[in-house]
């Protein structure tokens, strides 16, 4: 018998996060230990009317791939890809990996050949994306290397998973209607401002946004959510960050990130741990040394580091920003085939302003 918090986020994920309607292409992409929601989820895109292919995955064969392909191998992109980022209406991504850590040892040369093979896919995406024409959320299904990371046994991941998406309420398509309509108040706020400025004992940044628009992130592309962000005018950025957490990235961890900006770009970057691989990664192309998102996490719900992006970027109380590609429905313009979020905690002695007025402090919006 499926866990029926399973069947609410299925749910939750085509009918609220993707909105699947009749004749949808809806492409599952899905890790194969995530066979059980990837069930769940064809079950109901298949009520709502759409038509869902489904193809799982695993993890340690992609670092297989980048471990043993040649160079010409690693900058080949599939041809399959390419047409489904091209046509598909809904993309759901459930992720649940064998091996988080299964990149730590390749190369990094290796895996930045390989992203730059994906550089024409993520403009096609980001544009798509921004436009609307593709619909698409992604979300984990719990597993045990999750589990380890987060420091739970697989029963108290699953109740934290489960309990941030709010799978484990009665109505999780309403909780997640009632999250928007409270971030839009902020997002309205917001427009129109020009500048925002933070500064605490780990940051010191200013940054225009002059003509770019925040985004509400309620759950409709990533499950769960809860986080407001924009792309920063990508000239404008200047000082430096210190970001609390370990930055991963293809599933290899960079702790003690430093980095310096002037005139948009990153001129000096540093790091306690891998230092060597964050170098490579923003050496892929010209855009990675831009910043492409700042976002602020606004789900006070998660307070746990469990070494998930997914969730880690929305601890509420922290912000988070990411080097690489932008976003075009917030006005971004920087291209790159990196998009690499690292956060860092607001919770003390920190400070945002927009303009000349204070809205955030000390990990709370101050409105």
């Amino acid at each position: 018998m499926p866990d029926s918090r399973m069947q609410k986020l299925a749910d939750v994920l085509v009918n609220y996060s993707t909105k699947v309607k009749q004749g949808d292409w809806v492409h599952i992409n899905a890790s194969y230990l995530a066979l059980p929601l990837a069930k769940e989820v064809m079950s109901s895109v298949l009520k709502a009317g759409g038509n869902p292919s489904v193809a799982l995955e695993s993890p340690d064969m992609v670092a297989g791939y980048i471990a043993e392909g040649n160079e010409e191998q690693l900058r080949w992109t599939p041809p399959l890809d390419m047409h489904i980022i091209e046509k598909v209406d809904v993309w759901i991504i459930i992720e649940a990996p064998e091996n988080t850590r299964a990149m730590t040892n390749i190369d990094p040369e290796r895996q930045q050949m390989r992203n730059s093979a994906y550089a024409e896919w993520m403009d096609i995406y980001m544009k798509r994306s921004a436009s609307g024409e593709l619909r698409w959320v992604m979300t984990n299904y719990p597993c045990q290397a999750l589990a380890q990371d987060a420091e739970m046994s697989l029963g108290e991941y699953e109740d934290f998973v489960y309990a941030a998406t709010f799978a484990d309420q009665g109505d999780a398509v309403k909780r997640w209607q009632e999250i928007f309509e409270e971030q839009e108040k902020l997002i309205k706020w917001l427009a129109g401002k020009k500048t925002v400025t933070i500064r605490g004992p780990h940051v010191d940044l200013s940054m225009s946004i002059e003509g770019r628009s925040f985004v509400n992130s309620s759950g409709d592309q990533n499950m769960p959510s809860g986080e407001i962000f924009t792309s920063p005018v990508e000239d404008s950025v200047i000082g430096w960050v210190e970001f609390s957490y370990p930055a991963i990235y293809q599933g290899v961890a960079v702790e003690g990130v430093r980095l310096e900006f002037e005139q948009g770009k990153i001129i000096k970057a540093g790091a306690d741990k891998g230092e060597a691989f964050l170098l490579k990664m923003l050496d892929t192309d010209e855009g990675a040394r831009i910043l492409g998102e700042l976002g602020i996490g606004t789900n006070y719900g998660i307070q746990r580091f469990t070494k998930n992006i997914l969730y880690d970027e929305k601890i509420g109380g922290t912000f988070h920003l990411a080097v690489g590609s932008g976003f075009p429905e917030a006005g971004g313009g920087n291209e790159s085939s990196i998009h690499w979020d690292l956060i860092s905690d607001a919770r003390k002695a920190t400070t945002m302003w927009a303009d000349d007025e204070i809205f955030y402090k000390d990990g709370k919006f101050t409105l």
